[in-house]
């Protein structure tokens, strides 16, 4: 569960991380708040979100599919069986 919600927020995330380095590089003080427009961040969040939705549609589109149907776990002659694919 927490690589569902995680690799989103690491692809929105890219861009301001991106953003900092650069500023970073620049021998600049990227936690000042004077670099962080309100132009620079709409756009580094727009660039965020479109990288998400992407990534969301690449992971969707290439990801492994495991064929058959779900047997949720049950119990059989009094022991638990896992849940499986068959």
């Amino acid at each position: 569960m927490l690589r569902v919600i995680l690799e989103p927020a690491l692809l929105f995330l890219s861009p301001f991380l991106a953003y900092a380095a650069y500023l970073y590089l620049r021998n600049r003080y990227p936690f000042a708040v004077d670099h962080w427009t309100r132009s620079a961040v709409s756009s580094l969040a727009l660039a965020g979100l479109a990288m998400a939705v992407a990534g969301l549609f690449v992971l969707g589109f290439f990801s492994e599919r495991r064929g058959g149907t779900y047997v949720p776990a049950h119990i059989e002659n009094g022991r638990l069986v896992p849940g499986h694919t068959e």
